[in-house]
This record gives C-alpha cells, sequence and structure tokens, in this order.
C-alpha cells in the first residue's frame, strides 16, 4: 500500500452485495474532522455480485489526491469473519475499527477514537448505533426486536462494559495486539453464508477479550448510524438474524460441552416464556402490533440454536 506514514486507525469495512450503500459508509468516513494521515479505510469485498467492486475503485479513483488513505481488498471465503480477519492483516495502524458496509460515522467518528486511546483509558471501545429506517420505522418495532437491525445504546456517559457485555459490530474498536492476542474473529462464526446466518462472533470475540482482563468501554457520542431498508423489516429477514443468533449459540456451546448446550437451551426457554409476558403487555398497554414479533424474536433463536 502507498501510504508512506502509519496511521492511528484501520477502519475495515466488509462489504455484501452494499452497491446501494457502500459509497455512503466510505464517503461518511472521507468527510471526517480529523486530518487524513490519522486514519486508513480497508473496504473487504466479501464475494459481492452487484457492482459493489467498480463503485469503490471509481470512488478511490476520483480521491486519489485528496490525501485520503482508502483501499480495496478482496475476500473470497464467505463471511464477515474472514472479511474482517483479513481487513485486520492489512492493516498499517495500531488501533482496528469495524464498520459496517450500510452504516453512516459521524463526523468526528475517527476524532473521537483517537482521543479516547490517546487518554489510555481502555483496551477496546464500542459506541452507539442508530437505526436509519427507510422509509419509516415500523409499527411493530420495539426496543426488543430493534437490537436485530442493530440499534445500540449500553449507556448515557462514558463508562466500560459490564463483564458479559461488549460493542457490536458495526461501531467496535480494539488494539491490533489485542485482536490478535484472541485469535481474531472465530470463523466457526463467519455471520452470513448466502441466505444462512451464523452469528455471535462479536460476542465471543470480547467475551475472549474480557477473559484475558481487558477492559472495553463504552461511548455513546461515538455514533453511526446504521441503515434499515425495507427488505430488513421482513418476518424472513428477522427470521434470518434470530435463528443465526441461535446457530451461533449452538455452536459456542457444543464447542463447549452438552451440558453447556442444555443450559444455554434452558435459558432460551426461560426467555420465551418471558417473551409472552412481554407480548400481554404491549397489547395491554394498546400497542398490539408490537406483541408477537417479540414472540418471534425468541421462537426463531430457539429453532437456530437446535439446529433447525
Amino acid at each position: 500500500m502507498p501510504n508512506t506514514t502509519s496511521p492511528k486507525v484501520s477502519i475495515i469495512i466488509c462489504s455484501y452485495n452494499r452497491a446501494n450503500y457502500i459509497i455512503g459508509a466510505i464517503d461518511s468516513l472521507f468527510n471526517q474532522t480529523a486530518e487524513k494521515p490519522l486514519y486508513e479505510v480497508l473496504v473487504v469485498d466479501n464475494n459481492s455480485s452487484d457492482n459493489t467492486k467498480q463503485l469503490c475503485l471509481d470512488y478511490i479513483d476520483t480521491h486519489k489526491e485528496t490525501g485520503y488513505n482508502i483501499y480495496y481488498l478482496e475476500e473470497k471465503a464467505q463471511g464477515a469473519s474472514f472479511a474482517r480477519n483479513t481487513g485486520a492483516a492489512q492493516a498499517q495502524s495500531p488501533l482496528l475499527a469495524f464498520m459496517d458496509d450500510d452504516a453512516v460515522a459521524e463526523p468526528d467518528f475517527v476524532e473521537r477514537i483517537v482521543a479516547f486511546f490517546e487518554s489510555n483509558k481502555g483496551d477496546g471501545l464500542g459506541g452507539r448505533i442508530i437505526p436509519k429506517y427507510i422509509p419509516a420505522e415500523p409499527k411493530w418495532m420495539s426496543y426488543y426486536v430493534s437490537s436485530l437491525v442493530g440499534n445500540f445504546d449500553y449507556a448515557d456517559h462514558l463508562c466500560p462494559f459490564e463483564t458479559g457485555k461488549y460493542p457490536l459490530e458495526s461501531n467496535m474498536i480494539v488494539k491490533k495486539e489485542d485482536f490478535y492476542l484472541v485469535g481474531g474473529f472465530n470463523t466457526k462464526l463467519p455471520g452470513v453464508v448466502g441466505k444462512l446466518r451464523i452469528g455471535g462472533e462479536g460476542k465471543e470475540f470480547f467475551y475472549k477479550l474480557q477473559a484475558a482482563g481487558k477492559i472495553i468501554y463504552y461511548d455513546p457520542l461515538l455514533c453511526v448510524q446504521h441503515v434499515v431498508e425495507v427488505n430488513k423489516l421482513t418476518r424472513e429477514y428477522m427470521y434470518r438474524v434470530a435463528s443465526g443468533i441461535g446457530r451461533g449459540e449452538r455452536v459456542r456451546m457444543l464447542e463447549k460441552s452438552k451440558s453447556a448446550f442444555y443450559k444455554k437451551l434452558a435459558e432460551y426457554m426461560i426467555k420465551l416464556g418471558a417473551s409472552y409476558i412481554l407480548a400481554i403487555k404491549y397489547t395491554l398497554q394498546g400497542t398490539p402490533a408490537k406483541a408477537m414479533p417479540v414472540v418471534h424474536f425468541r421462537i426463531d433463536a430457539i429453532k437456530g440454536l437446535i439446529g433447525k
């Protein structure tokens, strides 16, 4: 790569068939308050069949005189974990930031990352993810279901994550040395492979960091907007995401033991029961449209957990 000075932050975007949004993502990183030499952007194309490649190459060509350090890479092994690991391997900076291909970073995104790590407060960082519904938030959407489309707001102030809590993959930053300390993302939890989803890669990644004694912070002012288009608001999409969470937990638990798997199944059954109570509450509150999506979330997660 031609950059002659080492940036402080490498922002990695793995992309799969997001031609409608990838330019918005990389353009938001072009329009940062931070000076261009402070960061680089690596777009890792994970077998897109649309015109993602040409769009990215055209963008790079038209911005080559601006000082924007942006690079296009390809990863043929399908799944976000493979693509993120490839981006990390090519990154030149000591900090790795991960963002989705349909996310838009706030203008001070890079500036906040640099300032945080210069203060030596922690080993990793996560921020707020705000859904950007297109055309509008549906009536059936609730706080509990919105996590399936990336909604994330852990706290209203800068603070460390409690053990067992962690950032989401669309807005997370770690030190490169710690990334390799825990072996990067587990490719047995690849994310999306075609229409099949095996999730939980971020969860496992941060659990390993926390087990290693690393402190991960949350900054509510470190924000990205996450596009939630119409095709992410269907029953089919919600099933894929929720069942993908269950599939990821199936992989993680069975790697530990069968007893861990059955303990997780019991936990999921308790959460299913709680979802029925919540559904009744929504109905009594006059928002019945929110009732069944909460229940479906838990049923779909159980289906993934048991391998359906």
